[in-house]
């Protein structure tokens, strides 16, 4: 059967293709923008005619209706690591999470330690081979396709088709919708004056030649902005953002010094805008591959001179940062942080960031902390820790004792904290 017969065979509306999930099964969807929305509305709309189906993600990006505490019997939201949409769920305790380092995800789905029954996602149109690009995420779904019963593509011509380990022959793909919306695009981040000093700091230690890892927040994007005079940036990330084209365009990035996949950027995701999208579409210099090779400690950790930039919301006198959660509240997940501190600790020349303001509310509460808030998920662990900025300046932990630590941290504390940090320190024995 030629491949164009094989489409047309599998090819039906959305609302038949989600009817080949059957009860008590496991629907493993994209990170961020590869979510497929006809798909995941169609499931929506007939949810309750189903029972106790569960759907697994990173990041998702819309609030589909299937995100509804009356309708958790019949489909609800497991998390990978929360957003916005998925977080009150999380706070209410009627969306549960899984944790786990990114890279590790792929690793958990091929040894069946969590399920993956149906894979759900978008996927650029088929090429005259039969194969589709999941040019947007092929993250953990890569891994999910090759244990999953049965794989359903939304097929739209704005997915752009990448270069990478992302293609899915239609030989693998048992049914297929087709939509025409264009992709959720996300805009770049408000940059104010806090963000902008960190980022000065951080720019400021970032060497010509440097492999980035930059996710996406008002402060590594203000990194980015300061980063456009560099040469021969290359990137090993796990999302690509428009502030890494921006770099690209400005001539910053070149790949040219990289020594682990020299002249290629590689990530696991996309999150930007359509210009972005467009940016992926058969572009050599890009490729988008699983997460178990982008964010892979020692595969990362291959690239001299990484520079990985993280954020914190709170960070305790030995270096224990506290990334998602407030207290034992979830906030977001751990995500692709400790996998790339310990890449850039294990880069030859590698600089592992960790970025926060100094204060929260105002001004009203210090982000650097005695201890953590009780509860708190640690993301970044004390033996892992190197640098640490916020806007009034760096403190360098890798290597340093507990009492060097302490006083580095409150020296880069909001003024009005330090006199009570040092107390505290004082207390604890640590000055």
């Amino acid at each position: 059967m030629s491949i164009q017969s094989q489409y047309q065979e599998k090819l039906r509306p959305a609302h038949d293709a989600i009817r080949i999930v059957q009860d008590g099964e496991t629907i493993v969807v994209p990170t961020g923008v590869g979510e497929p929305p006809a798909l995941l509305t169609a499931l929506s709309d007939a949810r309750r005619s189903f029972r106790d189906v569960r759907i697994c993600q990173i990041l998702p990006m819309r609030k589909f209706a299937y995100f509804d505490p009356e309708t958790v019997a019949h489909v609800r939201h497991l998390a990978y690591f929360f957003s916005g949409t998925s977080r009150p769920g999380g706070l209410d305790g009627w969306t549960d999470f899984i944790p786990a380092n990114f890279s590790e995800i792929p690793d958990l789905l091929q040894r069946q330690q969590i399920p993956a029954d149906v894979v759900f996602s978008m996927a650029s149109p088929m090429d005259e081979h039969g194969y589709f690009s999941l040019s947007l995420g092929p993250d953990y779904t890569m891994a999910a396709i090759a244990k999953a019963r049965a794989v359903v593509l939304e097929v739209n011509p704005n997915v752009p088709f990448a270069n990478g380990n992302c293609h899915v022959h239609i030989s693998q793909v048992t049914a297929l919708a087709e939509s025409t919306d264009a992709i959720f695009e996300v805009g770049l981040p408000k940059i104010g004056p806090v963000q902008e000093a960190i980022g000065k700091y951080v720019a400021d230690m970032i060497p010509d030649g440097a492999t980035l890892q930059i996710g996406y927040g008002g402060i590594p994007d203000a990194v980015v902005m300061q980063l456009t005079h560099k040469h021969d940036l290359g990137v090993h990330t796990e999302m690509v953002g428009d502030g890494i084209m921006t770099l690209v365009e400005a001539g910053a990035i070149t790949n040219a010094r990289k020594n682990f996949m020299p002249g290629k950027m590689v990530a696991t995701f996309a999150l930007g805008s359509k210009k972005l999208y467009r940016f992926l579409h058969r572009n050599q210099a890009m490729e988008m591959h699983p997460v178990s090779l982008t964010n892979d400690p020692y595969i990362a950790g291959q690239n001299d001179n990484l520079h990985a930039i993280n954020a914190t919301m709170q960070i305790d006198f030995l270096g224990q940062c506290g990334s998602e959660s407030l207290g034992f509240l979830p906030y977001s997940g751990t995500g692709g942080q400790t996998d790339f501190v310990r890449a850039a600790n294990r880069s030859k020349g590698g600089k592992a960031f960790i970025v926060l303001p100094s204060t929260a509310k105002n001004d009203t509460i210090s982000r650097i902390v005695p201890w953590l808030s009780p509860g708190t998920h640690v993301s970044t662990s004390k033996n892992d820790i190197n640098y640490v900025v916020t806007e009034f300046g760096v403190a360098q932990l890798r290597g340093k004792s507990a009492h060097q630590r302490c006083e580095a941290l409150i020296a880069i504390a909001h003024p009005n904290f330090r006199a009570e940090l040092r107390e505290s320190a004082k207390k604890m024995k640590l000055l």
